[in-house]
């Protein structure tokens, strides 16, 4: 279900509404996460009630790991743990990368290679793979860290109806952020009307629906020829503008979707961590994946990077690290050689940026030419990056550089270039009001009000043709 039909708002009225009844009160939160916990059922199985059994299932394989972990025989809880995880990657490899095996090294015609290629990939299940490795991983460490006790009810029946809530809680559950169970768990109990953020969730709501219907929703119409054969035709100045709206727009979408989960979730008493903060904004590689997709990175940083041993184990070893993290993260993103591609490059950019660091040590002071330049330089390499996510044959990639560069006498439609400009400058004021608040908090502030109600109205009268987020496909 999607966060933009009228079928999620009839839901989320009900939802609301059985929330916060009195009656609820007197249950100590029981009633309210039964409430979510059934609407987020019928929230991911409403189009397809069949994803429900793959969910249920994995739901149970963290459930019950998770409490042997806590309470089974001391000795065998490593050994738990460990199974619990390499479930969840085996499932998480059958649905997703069996396709991307069967066209790699079998014949997709017939036999085995027909029937990899024909497994279905279920929403979200890069997800809720995720976030129930972080609860069986964190369980497991609740026993040698405090920050990690306590996530694991004595009663399973209680961990059970608490642990199942953090994976399916609706907000969340088909494009993150990617919650961990030690950021999460600790929230669960009841919540009071009282108590809601209403301007947290407003500013966060109208922000978020703004980016993806308003921004994302229209650019998409304009990106959409950014298909092979078809972008062969156009001019120079044509790809090179799409290619740029495809960067504000993957933004706008995806920064879309997360403001409007924190919203969301603010409204049941739950916040979740911010995804996005001001990404392109960034004057190196490294500030980038800081502020960019931050639950992924965070996830991967402390669940596979520091556990390859970071870089605490020698300055060859951490370019390695990185290396394989950022390859591994890309092909999270889909089952695709090219964005194992896409994270090498990513990867690669880290590594020679900390090669770089530690060998010159270079200071740039913030605010100077020099700082600026690199800002649009790593905006640059970024989005040329996205390439591979747009066009996932890589062959088609090269194809798109080389139209670039040849294409410079073919005629250009300078409406659609016109509009894709007029689409992405919201973007780029979102990112350069925050640049000169940071320098001068107090800027434009009286101008808040207008910028909400600007939002609001172009929000109802200029959205875009619907269309599914962009990371619905990971």
């Amino acid at each position: 279900m999607l966060f933009t039909s009228f079928e999620f708002f009839i839901l989320l009225v009900i939802t609301f509404t059985m929330y916060y009844l009195p009656v609820n009160f007197f249950r100590k939160g029981n009633t309210q996460l039964i409430v979510l916990i059934l609407s987020s059922v019928v929230f991911y199985g409403y189009y397809d009630p069949a994803l429900l059994f793959l969910l249920l299932f994995s739901g149970a394989v963290n459930m019950v790991t998770s409490y042997l972990v806590s309470f089974g025989k001391p000795g065998s809880r490593f050994a738990i743990a460990a199974t619990g995880v390499i479930i969840n990657l085996l499932v998480l490899a059958f649905f997703k990368y069996s396709p991307l095996l069967a066209t790699s090294f079998f014949d997709t015609s017939k036999g085995i290679g027909h029937f990899l290629v024909t497994i279905p990939l279920p929403i979200g299940i890069s997800f809720f793979t995720f976030e129930g490795i972080s609860l069986v991983i964190d369980t497991y460490k609740g026993h040698t860290d405090d920050k990690f006790k306590n996530l694991v009810d004595k009663s399973f029946t209680t961990h059970i109806r608490n642990s199942f809530f953090f994976i399916v809680f609706f907000p969340h559950l088909v494009s993150g952020p990617i919650l961990k169970a030690h950021d999460f768990i600790p929230q669960i109990g009841s919540k009071l009307f009282k108590n809601i953020d209403w301007q947290y969730c407003f500013k966060t709501l109208v922000v978020g629906y703004f980016l993806k219907l308003v921004v994302a929703d229209n650019l998409k119409d304009f990106t959409a020829s950014m298909t092979y054969p078809g972008f062969t035709t156009l001019s120079t100045l044509t790809l090179v503008t799409m290619l740029l709206g495809y960067s504000f727009q993957i933004f706008a979408d995806f920064a879309g979707y997360s403001l409007v989960a924190l919203g969301l979730a603010g409204l049941f008493g739950y916040r979740l961590m911010e995804n996005f903060n001001f990404p392109y904004i960034s004057a190196t590689f490294s500030e980038f994946w800081r502020r960019w997709h931050i639950s992924l990175s965070t996830f991967l940083k402390e669940y596979l990077y520091f556990p390859l041993g970071g870089n605490q184990k020698g300055k060859v070893r951490t370019y390695i690290n990185l290396a394989i993290t950022m390859v591994l993260g890309g092909l999270w993103h889909g089952a695709a050689w090219s964005y194992a591609v896409w994270g090498a490059f990513h990867g690669g950019a880290l590594a020679i940026e900390r090669l770089f660091n530690d060998k010159f040590k270079i200071k740039i002071k913030k605010g100077t030419a020099f700082y600026y330049f690199k800002i649009l330089f790593v905006f640059l390499a970024v989005t040329l990056a996205w390439l591979l996510f747009k066009l996932p044959d890589f062959t088609q990639v090269i194809a798109y550089v080389k139209s670039i560069f040849t294409n410079t006498g073919m005629v250009t439609n300078y409406i659609s270039i016109f509009l894709i400009l007029l689409y992405s400058l919201p973007v780029v004021l979102y990112h350069f009001l925050y640049l000169k608040r940071q320098a001068s908090p107090g800027f434009l502030r009286k101008a808040d009000v207008l910028a909400y109600g600007i939002m609001l109205f172009l929000i109802f009268t200029n959205s875009g043709t619907p269309g599914a987020f962009i990371y619905f496909q990971f």
